[in-house]
């Protein structure tokens, strides 16, 4: 199994030289990729909306400027988003971003999209919430084109390019991996017919993966895909917002059977927040390494 880390934005609090020692110590750990979770804004509750998930003054540092910043720190490690809330942004711009970023890392970027749940974030930038699945769907198509093709003419519903070009292309390419976040029917569908994996949430119950897995393979098919060649990632834990999933890091043997359970269920790719390590207790960068040093050491001796 291949282990992702959830890159926790809480380490900016002790410098831009701690935020670059831990990206380097997730590397020489051994993990295998390096994942940002992203929103740009975060709103309070209204009379108008309820509050979210998360305190709406959640320190939240820019996905791709970090990863700019942990490619300038690291040298073989994966970089990715996890996700990227890809419709609330113009997909020309992202396009231009990623390619930088892969041609600046040596190929290395894996893009994570998701279309998000924030209304009041896509309010703040300006952007429709109502039809970003749609526009999801046509932002993949559209960064791919300007990743392959030399002289761009694109015509959508949503974003049209005419006679454009786009250069330097990244290292990967058109094949550069886009995964797609998400669980809805919607979601899981976009999963099949466009993205190159799957970066699921924790199941707790494996018929529910198992089903939601099949799905993703139907609809491949049914696009003339392979779905063999579709990865798969899920979280080893749901995001910690109550004590319990605070907790979960701060027991070894659980962490270890969580990872043994999510392999069982088919998945390549095991995902471990930072962030939560840090709420378990590991309160600094330092005690934080230690924490996934320990973490990937007990994973590794439990499925390899």
């Amino acid at each position: 199994m291949k282990l992702a880390v959830e890159f926790p934005s809480v380490a900016y609090r002790e410098g831009p030289e701690a935020v670059g020692r831990l990206a380097r110590a997730i590397e020489e750990i051994g993990y295998d990729q390096l994942d940002m979770f992203d929103h740009v804004v975060m709103g309070f509750p209204t009379a108008d909306r309820p509050g979210g998930p998360y305190p709406p003054q959640m320190p939240i540092l820019e996905a791709l400027m970090v990863l700019a910043f942990a490619a300038a720190e690291t040298r073989t490690i994966g970089l990715g988003t996890e996700v990227l809330v890809l419709p609330q942004r113009q997909p020309v711009l992202v396009a231009k971003q990623v390619a930088t970023l892969d041609t600046l890392s040596g190929g290395r970027v894996r893009l994570g999209v998701g279309v998000g749940w924030q209304a009041a974030e896509y309010d703040a930038l300006e952007t429709n919430f109502a039809d970003r699945g749609r526009r999801m769907d046509e932002a993949i198509d559209l960064l791919r084109t300007y990743w392959r093709d030399e002289h761009v003419d694109f015509e959508g519903d949503y974003y049209t390019s005419t006679a454009m070009a786009m250069e330097p292309k990244p290292p990967q390419g058109e094949h550069l991996p886009i995964w797609v976040g998400g669980t809805s029917p919607r979601a899981l569908r976009r999963v099949g017919e466009l993205g190159d994996g799957w970066l699921a949430m924790a199941y707790t119950d494996p018929q529910k993966a198992a089903a939601a897995v099949a799905t993703i393979r139907r609809h491949a098919e049914a696009a003339g895909r392979d779905p063999d060649a579709i990865g798969l990632q899920q979280m080893l834990d749901v995001p910690p917002r109550d004590d319990s999933g605070r907790a979960f890091y701060a027991d070894l043997d659980q962490v270890a059977a969580r990872a043994e359970a999510v392999r069982d269920m088919g998945f390549q790719w095991g995902a471990v927040n930072a962030t939560a390590i840090f709420q378990s207790g590991a309160r600094s960068v330092d005690a934080i390494i230690d924490t996934l040093g320990a973490v990937h050491e007990r994973i590794r001796a439990a499925v390899g």
